[in-house]
């Protein structure tokens, strides 16, 4: 069974109305933070908390938060809503169900960091998250949850919210930064990382929603609660999309350190079909693919996901069955990399598209057995070099797939056609 704290309002009727969220114990925290605690105490609290980011690089978020210079203002807060990452949709459940979580979490997060004013970034194509995060807006200024003087206390902070427009690399921080600032959505150098030089040069705190949607849990029941659920070094709970070929894809929320198998058999229901299971992308197309039978027994964090060979990231997987074509799938993921790379850096920019022609010719009956070393150098040659992460997730389903499923490959390569029947 599901454990269900951040997914508690999904279902609800209304549950992205006000009243509703109100009646189900919304803004309680807020209240909490800004009248009981003093900035610094409500990042104390998360710090204890242990609450690591779930955009997907897993950096505690209370120590994130402490980068940021003292006595140097403005200072802002973005929430970083630009879920573009393939097979990844916890955000926008979210969002679309419950975006007064969001606000709340949003504007503790602002106060702790003494922010008077703080954006929320998010993906061009979520038109419904959008829509009832405007109105949540709305209605959290009207019930003087947002504005001046914050529920009497003295604290003041504007929301903003902006459209991003379909651009997958400006998930990452200083694009998204550049975004916001009416430019081009490319990367930035770092450092300066965002926390000392962030947008409009001033200091930049950046969290992805899930994350934020923790803070007010947190503040309401306090660190050793949230440290229940979990393992030593990745506590609390983990919203994770499950799709593919499983009998019920969606999101589901679990303790982190849950056996992959509970996901996928308890949870969703097991192969699709009962056509046995092939791979296993654990945390969204960029991270590495697993055999599937070794990844059953694999827990759900970001230790044990690392020592099986690839990344937790944002929680996003997906299930392949035996009648995939890993072929096939890696030219896709791929493609949509060579499509969304902003063309700044060589690494990426060349490199990309040469990944997707050898994948290309391979796919369709042309490939060579040198294209396969070929892919890994390539692979080399991106990995740590490119501006910004996009080239490094680029690499890796199809360094992960040549490693793990090499013989498909050479079949492709050596009878011109897929080794999957039907594929």
């Amino acid at each position: 069974m599901q454990t269900k704290v951040l997914l508690r309002n999904v279902g609800v009727p209304d549950s992205h109305e006000m009243e509703t969220y109100l009646e189900r114990g919304g803004y309680r925290s807020l209240e909490k933070a800004l009248k009981e605690h003093q900035p610094s105490q409500v990042v104390e609290i998360v710090l204890n908390s242990g609450l690591r980011g779930r955009g997907g690089a897993g950096f505690p978020a209370g120590r994130k938060w402490m980068f940021l210079p003292k006595d140097t203002y403005p200072r802002y807060l973005v929430c970083n809503a630009d879920e573009g990452e393939p097979g990844t949709f916890k955000d926008r459940l979210l969002m679309e169900h419950d975006p007064h979580g969001v606000i709340e979490g949003t504007i503790i997060a602002s106060y702790a960091c003494e922010v008077e004013h703080a954006f929320i970034y998010i993906r061009g194509e979520y038109d419904l998250s959008y829509q009832r995060l405007r109105k949540a807006v709305d209605q959290a200024y009207a019930r003087g949850y947002l504005g001046k003087n914050i529920l009497g206390t003295g604290y003041n902070l504007e929301l903003s919210i902006l459209r991003g427009a379909g651009a997958y690399v400006c998930g990452e921080e200083t694009s998204l930064l550049s975004s916001l600032e009416g430019k081009r959505g490319h990367p930035k150098l770092k450092p300066p990382f965002p926390a000392a030089e962030g947008l409009y040069r001033k200091p930049t705190v950046i969290n992805n929603v899930e994350t934020l949607f923790n803070v007010p849990f947190i503040i309401e029941h306090g660190a050793d609660w949230y440290k229940q659920w979990g393992t030593e070094r990745s506590p609390g709970l983990k919203l994770f999309c499950v799709s593919g070929h499983v009998e019920r894809p969606g999101t589901y929320e679990l303790p982190l350190g849950a056996p992959m198998r509970t996901l996928i058999y308890d949870l969703c229901g097991g192969p699709k079909d009962g056509i046995p299971l092939k791979a296993i992308i654990p945390g969204g197309s960029s991270t590495p693919m697993l055999y599937a039978d070794a990844a059953m027994d694999v827990a759900l964090d970001y230790e044990a996901i690392f020592e099986a060979g690839s990344m937790l990231g944002s929680g996003a997987v997906i299930a392949l069955n035996e009648k995939t074509c890993i072929v096939r799938a890696t030219l896709r993921l791929t493609e949509f990399y060579k499509h969304e790379s902003c063309g700044k850096c060589i690494p990426c920019r060349e490199g990309t598209d040469w990944m997707y022609r050898i994948l290309h010719r391979i796919e369709h009956g042309q490939g060579r057995m040198e294209d396969l070393d070929l892919l890994l150098d390539i692979g080399k040659n991106i990995m740590g070099r490119s501006f910004c992460p996009l080239g490094d997730a680029a690499v890796g389903p199809v360094q992960s797939s040549i490693q793990r499923f090499r013989e498909e490959y050479e079949f492709h390569i050596r009878e011109k056609r897929c080794m999957v029947d039907g594929a």
